[in-house]
């Protein structure tokens, strides 16, 4: 269900949306002693405009008048109930936070959590997913003069740009970094406007 839902959406999304009505949250940012952060929300609502039962196929009409046609799975329950006309609403938010971890000695590595979830039979079709990813990434060098910090983690070594000098002042090597990524996506019809 979370594959579906996350496609739908981000297809949704990006082929639908019109950047300036889509996005409704904004990007926030956090900001603090050996913390950074930034979260957003995208909201959008586009017509169910055809349906074809045979192949679970439904076309959306997004806000900008383009059009995508996706194919509901087996996983997709109660889509005998989906009309031509109803809505589509899709929220979909993203968040990525930054925590510096000082003197720890922690292992560097990954955690994948996730969840889903759908409609029950007899009610209006709709579904939700989120999953969130922690990495524990060691700090292993330093360039003060390009104000960059290198961070291995569990699978790859990044360079990170820290352009606050007193967030910069604050790492050290073998400090750890631990960043979390969170998204989550909700889908929803509802009845066509009369």
């Amino acid at each position: 269900m979370r594959t579906l839902i996350a496609t739908v959406g981000l297809a949704l999304i990006f082929c639908l949306a019109q950047p300036a009505t889509a996005q409704t949250g904004g990007a926030v940012v956090a900001k603090g002693p050996g913390v950074a952060g930034v979260a957003e929300t995208v909201e959008l609502t586009a017509s169910v405009v055809a349906i074809d039962a045979a192949t679970r196929a439904v076309t959306l009409k997004g806000p900008q008048g383009k059009e995508i046609t996706l194919t509901a799975g087996s996983e997709v329950k109660n889509f005998a109930q989906i009309k031509v006309g109803d809505q589509v609403k899709v929220q979909f938010i993203e968040a990525l936070t930054l925590e510096l971890k000082k003197g720890s000695t922690a292992p560097v590595s990954r955690t994948d959590t996730a969840g889903a979830g759908a409609a029950k039979p007899g009610e209006r079709p709709a579904g939700m997913a989120g999953r969130q990813v922690t990495v524990m990434a060691e700090v292993v060098d330093l360039d003060p003069a390009r104000k960059l910090a290198t961070l291995r983690g569990p699978q790859r070594t990044v360079e990170l740009k820290v352009s606050d000098p007193e967030q910069f002042k604050r790492i050290a090597k073998g400090d750890r970094v631990e960043a979390t990524y969170t998204e989550a996506l909700a889908i929803a019809i509802e009845p066509a406007k009369k």
